[in-house]
């Protein structure tokens, strides 16, 4: 069986390695063909990719998995549509491929041009969600890489279907074979190949929970762009307006609390923590928010359970959020320096000095100033379909988009010069 396993992911990794060579020099028009016959084929078939998605879902609740994480599972109508307008988003964005980033003329005459280019093969391991099979595909492709994806059990039917719809409509619309590979197994020793297949992958990105990408950057030797786990806070200060402080908490929390840029720990200043935290955990009670509270919280919010030190750390991506009441600003920034994951992280306030304190201050990829964290997404940012958001800070940071996908080389044009 292990060997059976290895054959896959190196045959796979072979047909992208082949395909990314020809795919670096496919036209912005073919690609574009190619995204926009892959939304169609998603709306044409919708009802095979419910089908095959409907298995997932009720193994997952055969499993216990909970609500959230079933939501983030499952494919209806809407979600469907929102994939394929993902993919016409992405054709519509400008081709990076060959763009000129900087250019200069030397003394001796030579001209320089550092000019964007793929990375080649990306691999990405991903949980759950089988809508990042569709958004990771059509971002790659249009950044012209192939791309090799081994999804989550969980969801291995909607994976699997989704990736051959694509794959074939590519290979139909004028895009090399291999462009998009998908591992169909499900055996754990194909997800530690894909790590080490360093002849074959310029780059490993995982998407998914805090134990999947320590796992990823534990044992890859392959390049690895860490990405995800949203520990994200929002905190509400004494000149805050609690009216629109109330609706980026709700919001931020309970919007879709199962993705990584929910809120997980709520701040508030003890000014105006007696006003704003009882009238705010009642809200967020009746959404069936369960809340863990801080000593100076509970005793405002006598329902709220008591926090733990794990509490302050964990990313819960279910209806539970951390409450704490701190003494300003800078008690904020320390809390959110000290167990945020540096993904994204927000103040209300009307104070502009405390506004920019924060923002400079705290050490995340997306840093908000009277907003909610929910809008930490590709889509949002008008980057089209992201293919994760970056907790790093080397080459790529926050939600990556196209020009994320690529790297650069150096043209050199001379007239004979020689070095002396």
């Amino acid at each position: 069986m292990a060997t059976k396993v290895i054959d896959e992911v190196v045959e796979k990794g072979k047909r992208a390695r082949a395909a990314a060579a020809k795919l670096a020099a496919a036209s912005s028009e073919t690609k574009d063909r190619a995204l926009l016959a892959m939304a169609e084929a998603l709306l044409v078939r919708q009802d095979e990719i419910q089908a095959a998605n409907a298995k997932d879902v009720a193994a997952a609740r055969e499993r216990g998995m909970t609500g959230a994480l079933v939501d983030r599972l499952l494919l209806n109508p809407k979600r469907i549509a929102d994939m394929a307008q993902g993919l016409r988003a992405v054709a519509l964005l400008p081709d990076p491929v060959g763009e000129v980033i900087t250019g200069w003329r030397r003394p001796n005459g030579l001209e320089i041009r550092k000019v964007r280019v793929p990375l080649g093969v990306v691999a990405i391991i991903y949980e759950s969600r089988p809508d990042v099979t569709v958004d990771a595909a059509a971002l790659c492709l249009k950044a012209g890489n192939a791309v090799v994806l081994r999804g989550g059990s969980e969801a291995i039917h909607s994976n699997v279907l989704l990736a051959r719809i694509i794959a074939a409509t590519a290979v139909t619309a004028g895009l090399p074979e291999g462009s998009v590979e998908i591992l169909e197994t499900t055996d754990r020793e194909a997800a530690r190949q894909l790590m080490r297949l360093n002849e074959f992958i310029d780059v490993l990105i995982p998407r998914g929970g805090e134990g999947l990408i320590r796992s990823v950057i534990e044992n890859a030797s392959v390049p690895v762009i860490e990405t995800g786990v949203g520990n994200c806070h929002t905190y509400v200060d004494d000149s805050a307006d609690l009216d629109m402080a109330e609706k980026i908490v709700i919001n931020a929390k309970c919007q879709r609390p199962g993705v990584c840029n929910a809120m997980e720990t709520l701040l508030v200043h003890a000014a105006v923590a007696p006003d704003f935290l009882p009238r705010v955990a009642h809200r967020l009670e009746a959404e069936g928010v369960e809340l863990r509270g801080c000593e100076r919280a509970r005793a405002l919010v006598p329902t709220m359970k008591p926090a733990a030190e794990e509490d302050w750390k964990t990313e819960y991506l279910a209806l539970i959020l951390a409450v704490k009441v701190v003494d300003g600003v800078a008690a904020a920034i320390d809390h959110i320096n000290r167990y945020g994951t540096r993904h994204s992280e927000a103040i209300v306030t009307r104070d502009r000095d405390r506004a920019r304190a924060f923002t400079e201050a705290v050490d995340a990829a997306c840093v908000y100033v009277n907003a909610s964290t929910r809008f930490t997404d590709g889509g949002q940012f008008g980057l089209g379909a992201e293919i994760g958001i970056s907790t790093q800070k080397l080459h790529a940071r926050g939600p990556m988009g196209l020009a994320e996908l690529t790297s650069y080389k150096y043209i050199v044009e001379g007239s004979g010069q020689v070095r002396g």
